[in-house]
């Protein structure tokens, strides 16, 4: 029997919660919001209040919201360490999980969670929305339609010149696990391993910089971060060769001293053809010995997932992922391909920390 509506709790009440998860499940007619969990009281009460049935209830401790048997679907919002042990005790609770990403804040944590999702039975997913933007849906057909050939090379782009997240625990290596890399660099990566649909690491190599972070009185988006309290990088670098010797550079920086900037996005090279997402949407090759370069369109419509004029990324994921809880069908974002972007990324931390090589399945 399907019910009419899920009942959805959130843990976690801060800015993405805000920003996306609860914005987007409060336009979807078939869930409803009845718990809400944070460990600063207030919070929950005001999410409660802006987006919660007239009976939600709040909490202080996950555990106690986990208990509500009536809960079908889970959302985890809270800072990367946590995102394991909650996600692993909602599955085992009998609860649907979408995590924010990245899925952990380390690969071992993002094992737990496959392996939870796999004994319970449970769905579960990443928030990595960036792959529900018109330009990302398009040029996945493209690549699934073999247009390009095969990508033997690629680039994950997450470049801030001056973008230091100054609120929060951003700036806090125990709660966060890093910086750019695990921060905005996870969204590229991630849309490049889905673009390649390869999701074999052979070999990563990695570099991370403190040079800017020291800084006082920096110029800053969001005004001058403190130098005491920034504790990871402020920029890392990446060398991926894949299985079939496919190769990944990934950048990424909140603070960098450069004018190419651009976040969760993807530079592909194939054998038949190559694209990127420098100016909008481009798609490069070669035809009847002429090179051509076609800037593609992507204006609302189209999109596999909604038949509106929506066209917001956190709106479509969040109607992907209840709807396959819905259908019982597999979530676009898998787990398995998650915990991928988290072993590469932590790869990439400790390859710069050892100055060697990280090489996988030795």
């Amino acid at each position: 029997m399907v019910k009419e509506k899920l009942r959805v709790g959130i843990i976690g009440c801060g800015g993405i919660a805000f920003g996306k998860h609860m914005p987007s499940l409060a336009k979807l007619g078939n869930v409803e919001m009845v718990a809400f969990c944070d460990i600063i009281e207030e919070r929950a009460q005001k999410a409660a209040k802006e987006y919660g049935t007239k009976d939600a209830k709040v909490y202080t401790d996950y555990k106690k919201l986990l208990e509500d048997k009536t809960i079908d679907v889970v959302h985890v919002c809270t800072p990367n360490k946590s995102h394991a042990d909650i996600t692993v005790d909602a599955l085992y609770a009998g609860k649907h999980v979408m995590c924010e990403k990245p899925m952990a804040k380390t690969a071992a944590d993002a094992r737990r969670m496959v392996e939870a999702y796999k004994k319970t039975g449970k769905k579960l997913t990443i928030g990595y929305q960036n792959r529900f933007r018109p330009d990302s849906q398009y040029l996945h057909k493209v690549c699934q339609n073999g247009e390009l050939g095969e990508i033997y090379f690629a680039k994950a782009h997450a470049i801030r010149r001056r973008a230091v997240p100054t609120w929060g625990v951003f700036l806090n290596e125990e709660e966060q696990g890093g910086g750019p890399l695990i921060d905005i660099g996870t969204h590229a990566l991630d849309l490049t391993l889905w673009m390649m649909n390869n999701y074999k690491p052979k070999v990563v190599m990695g570099s991370a910089y403190y040079k800017l972070g020291k800084k006082a009185n920096a110029a800053n988006a969001w005004g001058p971060w403190d130098p005491e309290k920034f504790t990871v990088e402020d920029s890392a670098f990446g060398f991926i060769v894949m299985e079939n010797g496919a190769t990944i550079i990934l950048e990424s920086s909140w603070a960098l001293n450069t004018l190419e900037v651009g976040e969760a996005m993807t530079t592909l090279c194939g054998t038949e053809g190559g694209a990127d997402m420098r100016d909008g949407l481009r798609i490069n090759g070669e035809k009847f010995g002429r090179l051509y370069t076609t800037k593609v369109s992507t204006d609302v419509g189209g999109v596999d997932f909604y038949e509106g004029k929506s066209d917001d990324p956190g709106f479509l994921e969040a109607k992907a992922w209840i709807d396959c809880i819905i259908n019982d069908t597999e979530p676009v974002v898998k787990p398995e391909e998650a915990l991928v972007v988290t072993e590469i990324l932590e790869a990439i931390y400790t390859s710069a920390k050892t100055g060697e090589p990280v090489y996988f399945n030795r």
